[in-house]
């Protein structure tokens, strides 16, 4: 979870980086952000991303002077805490207003109010501990497959998932997506891609990655990163969208960030 200020020294316009997992951006104050999907359609406000939404194409933030709390779920989670199935997003933007309703009036309002980002951060906490305590979960069986392709850094095999959950590879391929909202390969893929650029962020050479991450070689990891960030391998340490997990954000977007 993070929070941001934009500081309106210039407008913000970034590109989503995929990410392996469903964005959450709840917005408050009293300027707005746009987002421009692939599709060339334009949502306003507070919005959920899907699942490695920016994947089919290009994803743009834009704004100024806006804050607002960005929170990552697992797609594990995100069907209860959303109300929706992360296969319905399809890795799509939607705004919050039409997933909620009034309720994402309500947690904007709150988060207004809120004197500190400590506060702010409860508020989400508890925004979304309440919805999944009353949501629905996925199969133990996807969850666990979830688990293993995030842990093996997107190398696990789907034939061997299947049979370490006790399913045949057609049966985990279709609850997978339909719980998920990707098949187990494609999950794999960018969660092998998620863990490969913040290595090249982080600054090691490519090959290494390359070789370290499954790739068949250095190209092979070079379109990947060309396609899902508009960057090459020595260029995405300046994406200030990758700024998400353990590794510092950059200053140059001009917003206050702080973490909770």
């Amino acid at each position: 979870m993070a929070g941001f200020r934009d500081r309106g020294a210039a407008p913000v316009d970034l590109r989503v980086i995929p990410h392996p997992t469903v964005m959450l951006a709840l917005e408050f104050g009293s300027s707005s952000t746009f987002v421009d999907d692939a599709a060339g359609s334009r949502q306003r406000g507070s919005f959920v991303a899907g699942l490695g939404a920016g994947h089919r194409g290009a994803v743009w933030v834009r704004g100024e002077n806006f804050e607002g709390v960005q929170v990552r779920l697992s797609p594990v989670v995100a069907r209860a805490a959303l109300g929706v199935s992360p296969a319905d997003l399809d890795g799509d933007v939607v705004t919050l207003d039409d997933l909620w309703g009034r309720e994402a009036s309500r947690i904007r309002e709150q988060l207004d109010d809120a004197a500190t980002w400590e506060q702010r951060f409860a508020l989400t906490d508890e925004l979304l501990a309440r919805r999944c305590a009353a949501g629905p979960s996925v199969d133990p069986e996807v969850a666990w497959a979830w688990h293993r392709i995030v842990v093996s850094r997107g190398l696990a095999r789907v034939e061997g998932l299947a049979a370490e959950v006790g399913w045949s590879r057609k049966r985990l391929w279709s609850r997978f997506q339909a719980q998920l909202g990707l098949p187990p390969k494609r999950a794999a893929k960018l969660v092998r891609f998620d863990h490969a650029v913040h290595r090249l962020a982080a600054g090691e050479r490519a090959a290494r990655v390359a070789a370290d991450s499954g790739y068949v070689d250095q190209s092979h990891l070079h379109r990947d990163v060309v396609a899902l960030t508009g960057a090459t391998p020595a260029t995405v340490a300046d994406e200030p969208w990758l700024a998400v997990d353990d590794i510092a954000w950059t200053d140059t977007v001009g917003a206050l960030l702080h973490r909770g």
